[in-house]
């Protein structure tokens, strides 16, 4: 017998006020207004699929919440993952924990990088790279990216002139906020240039699920034995099932002294790895049973994506969405308005009342974008294109 399948309902509106929420609960404090559709933090106004809370529900009615650990069905699950989503075969024992990729980031940056030493990002991009590197007294060299016929792309010639010296690279792939999915003649040619210098390739892949087909993603350190002991790739089912509370980022560290050499500072020095029990269920359940509603999440995204392409050419000429390859997140193109830096973000916040984050955050190449995050209702993305409409 054929089992019907279960549709989602992303249009449902989920009250998120007064839960303790970064994207609503904060907006005061972020915009100095209440009022604001927040569409920027990157979390999403789904609903956490119900075989996740179910799992949790179940392990609740256990009623003891002590230490816990991360059992062989954790590892097992992120191993089925990463074989059935990415075609990547990976050892259960190259897997580590970490509490998220941002700490997991700073970890790094302490555990092979000394003071003063160069490590390499690619702005405009996810903004906590730049604190990983500066607030922890090392020196940061930008390689920007470029952005030709509406993409985000890699300046090889720049990155060659910048990676001598430099120990580390951190990597945001699928590219965030940009939504560039790397294609593997571009993994290659940037992992060609990290090998000849020695440097280690430290890859944020946290979006990876969420690349729109045709298009798929490649794991840097799938490309080659030899690219996986310079690679250290940094997950999460969080963006992906929108759990991003529960604290279940891991790392994948195929070469052993690299392991060794990250779990001594995440259990000894720092004493970061007991996680919690809720995340550790979470990713389980997600992993085990998510594929048919992350399809169904992807289909619904990609209409939302095309909804604001499609508003904006026939009614927002001055607003030039990068149509993002992988991610919730649409990279506004503003500099045809004519407005900069604080200007652009009042118009949208005091004006428009929509929430975005405002693109001079990630760096380089920011100053005239705008960051919106389209993971949330279509009538919500639809009444922040008409505000913005009514507004210009």
């Amino acid at each position: 017998m054929e089992l019907t399948r279960r549709q989602y309902n992303f249009d449902e509106i989920v009250p998120r006020e007064g839960t303790d929420c970064v994207k609503y609960d904060l907006r005061k404090v972020y915009f100095g207004a209440e009022d604001v559709i927040p569409m920027w933090v990157a979390d999403m106004d789904f609903r956490t699929p119900d075989f996740i809370i179910g799992a949790i529900r179940q392990r609740l009615d256990h009623e003891v919440l002590g230490y816990s650990i991360r059992s062989k069905k954790f590892n097992s699950a992120i191993v089925g993952w990463m074989q059935a989503r990415h075609n990547w075969k990976i050892n259960p024992s190259w897997v580590t924990f970490s509490p998220g990729v941002v700490p997991a980031l700073n970890m790094l940056v302490l555990a092979f990088t000394q003071p003063g030493d160069k490590i390499i990002v690619q702005p405009p991009v996810y903004f906590p790279f730049f604190a990983a590197i500066e607030n922890n007294g090392r020196t940061k060299v930008e390689n920007p990216l470029k952005l030709e016929n509406g993409r985000l792309c890699i300046d090889f010639d720049d990155l060659r002139s910048k990676a001598e010296g430099a120990k580390m690279i951190l990597i945001s792939h699928p590219q965030n906020p940009g939504g560039s999915v790397w294609k593997k003649n571009e993994l290659e040619e940037l992992a060609e240039i990290c090998l000849k210098h020695n440097i280690l390739m430290v890859s944020d892949e946290i979006h990876s699920d969420l690349v729109f087909p045709p298009l798929t993603h490649i794991p840097l350190a799938s490309l080659s034995g030899e690219v996986a002991r310079q690679t250290i790739t940094c997950n999460a089912p969080s963006k992906t099932f929108n759990i991003a509370g529960l604290a279940t980022s891991y790392l994948i560290i195929p070469d052993e002294e690299k392991l060794r050499r990250y779990n001594r500072m995440l259990n000894d020095e720092l004493h970061l790895n007991m996680g919690n029990l809720p995340g550790n269920i979470a990713l389980q359940a997600a992993y085990n049973h998510g594929a048919d509603w992350l399809e169904q999440l992807l289909d619904y995204l990609q209409k939302n994506i095309i909804l604001v392409k499609e508003f904006c050419a026939g009614h927002l000429p001055q607003i030039t969405p990068i149509i993002p390859e992988s991610t919730y997140m649409i990279w506004l193109d503003c500099r045809k308005m004519g407005l900069q830096g604080d200007a652009l973000k009042d118009f949208f916040i005091q004006k428009a009342k929509v929430g975005f984050n405002d693109g001079r955050v990630f760096g380089t190449g920011g100053d005239g974008f705008m960051r919106m995050n389209v993971a949330c209702p279509r009538s919500v993305v639809e009444e922040a294109l008409l505000r913005i409409k009514k507004t210009l």
